[in-house]
């Protein structure tokens, strides 16, 4: 399935995993809607959606960049109208946003628990929920979530239960909207990674450079995307995907040139046993 002016909706796509997924898919002829709040550069994070709509267009995509808290309905709704404007439709949701805090019970504040609720679970949901219109008008339509699967081991509730809920949500309407959309043949998925990303957050929130030097680059997930979106959505759906078999299952077992460091050792990421 190409998707050539196909259009995708990406949440959170400034930086990280959102850019590395908006420019490989722009590389495949797709227009790319980067809805993200960074409209002025953070030294520590870098990136807007500005210099992101750039490389989307450099990379052969044609771009949209709106800013867009996905907290607040107006906002949502003014980035799907400017969508709707300027391409016609969408056909591919990218539901990427996100905010982490790995932090026990004790130490987490309420501004903590709420931000990443509001954003992974609330945010993701209500983004869904306005784009559900348009993608029942597409031919080939997809909602991609990066949430793991729900893994029951209590390790991943003990150490910070509150972001573990948040992602888990996250999963778990993804195969809600699988069920619930089957009849429009709309699919929805889940993604993770089986190794950390090297992302802003793994470099200032989580382990710093030691921990980016054990990771694999976004475009490990990227191309994973790709290989979901090619698929008819009536066959690809229900799904929590982990990236290295999405990739074994097109044939792809070595994943050498994702690593940050070739050869190197690499770190499972959260929820993956």
């Amino acid at each position: 399935m190409s998707l050539k002016n196909k259009t995708v909706f990406i949440t959170g796509a400034s930086r990280g995993i959102g850019k590395a997924i908006a420019l490989r898919l722009a590389g495949e002829g797709a227009n790319i809607v980067i809805a993200a709040k960074s409209v002025e550069e953070n030294a520590k994070l870098g990136g807007t959606i500005f210099s992101a709509a750039e490389e989307v267009e450099k990379a052969g995509g044609q771009a949209l960049a709106v800013q867009c808290d996905i907290r607040f309905e107006d906002q949502v709704q003014n980035a799907i109208d400017k969508t709707i404007e300027k391409f016609g439709g969408i056909d591919i949701l990218v539901n990427n946003a996100s905010a982490i805090a790995l932090t026990p019970t004790e130490k987490t504040t309420p501004k903590q628990f709420d931000l990443m609720h509001d954003i992974n679970v609330r945010g993701t949901f209500f983004v869904t929920k306005a784009c559900i219109p348009h993608l029942k008008k597409s031919s080939n339509a997809h909602i991609l979530t990066l949430s793991p699967p729900v893994n029951m081991n209590p390790k991943w509730f003990g150490g910070h239960v509150a972001y573990t809920l948040a992602k888990y949500n996250m999963s778990m309407m993804a195969m809600g909207w699988a069920a619930e959309f089957k009849k429009d043949n709309i699919a929805s998925n889940a993604l993770w990674p089986k190794t950390t990303i090297d992302t802003a957050a793994v470099r200032n929130l989580l382990g710093g450079e030691v921990l980016a030097n054990m990771s694999r680059t976004p475009a490990i997930l990227a191309d994973a995307a790709l290989y979901i979106f090619s698929k008819p959505s009536a066959e690809c759906t229900g799904n929590w995907f982990i990236d290295e078999e999405v990739l074994a299952a097109e044939g792809i077992t070595d994943l050498g040139k994702y690593s940050v460091v070739p050869g190197g050792k690499l770190y499972r990421d959260l929820f993956v046993d």
